[in-house]
């Protein structure tokens, strides 16, 4: 029971990395903070906790929109008077280079994937400063450290990211608070599936072409991504502080022959 006692914040958990995180910090004795837009995902994901015998409720918000966000950390610190863990996971794909994107793309990426790490950090962080206590994980992408064809809305929200948690971790470390971040691979989620149906006319060429950019030979899992934040959220990551730990079977630092 690594998460025993601890009250854990996922944002973005009503499918895919956020839902298997939401369920492996609840088997390790966390009260999950389910957060997401889509209310009947959410509400699945605190159903399959609750069938499993863990603890979790369901905070329906916007993490783009500011006083959706703070009525949110309201009702979860009045339900659980406290947050531990803030699992910054809510996120969206962008696919096209510069020339290719409408400005209203690319706001919409920018405006999920970084004011909705911004926003509920913002909210929780004040709360975690008086407790001299907290820690924060926010979820880049392995795409902050290379070059991807056409993501460069994608890219450079989660090299923002990726600098943010540095940042943030220097200046809440006085507070007891750390922060890191998650560098995820490609990840066969439900969005994925999705995305490979829709963008190619063949998918499966498609993602066997994925495949073969991974030193793993395959795509990775969404619990493959939940056991390393559990990890991050636990106390055995205590000495890890403004760091990226990357999930990607070995995009970053390999390259097959």
């Amino acid at each position: 029971m690594r998460l025993q006692d601890k009250t854990a914040l996922i944002t973005g958990a009503g499918s895919g990395i956020g839902r298997a995180a939401a369920e492996r910090f609840a088997k390790e004795g966390a009260t999950v903070i389910v957060n997401d837009l889509d209310e009947s995902k959410g509400r699945e994901t605190v159903e399959r906790i609750a069938s499993s015998g863990g603890n979790a409720l369901f905070l329906q918000a916007d993490v783009t929109d500011a006083d959706s966000v703070q009525t949110m950390i309201r009702e979860a610190l009045k339900a659980c008077s406290k947050i531990d863990v803030l699992f910054n996971n809510a996120g969206i794909s962008g696919v096209g280079a510069i020339h290719e994107i409408e400005p209203e793309d690319w706001d919409r990426v920018v405006r999920v994937n970084l004011r909705g790490v911004f926003l509920p950090s913002k909210y929780v962080l004040p709360h975690m400063m008086q407790r001299m206590s907290g820690n924060v994980i926010n979820m880049s992408s392995c795409i902050a450290e290379i070059g991807l064809a056409r993501r460069a809305s994608y890219s450079a929200t989660k090299g923002a990211v990726l600098a943010l948690t540095k940042s943030m971790q220097v200046d809440y470390a006085p507070y007891g608070i750390r922060v890191n971040a998650l560098l995820p691979g490609t990840i066969l989620t439900p969005f994925v599936e999705q995305y490979l149906r829709n963008s190619y006319e063949d998918p499966e060429a498609a993602l066997a072409a994925i495949k073969s950019r991974q030193l793993s030979g395959d795509l990775g899992k969404p619990e493959d991504v939940a056991n390393a934040a559990l990890f991050l959220a636990s106390d055995e990551s205590k000495f890890m502080m403004g760091s990226p730990l990357y999930v990607d079977g070995g995009v970053v630092f390999g390259k097959n022959a």
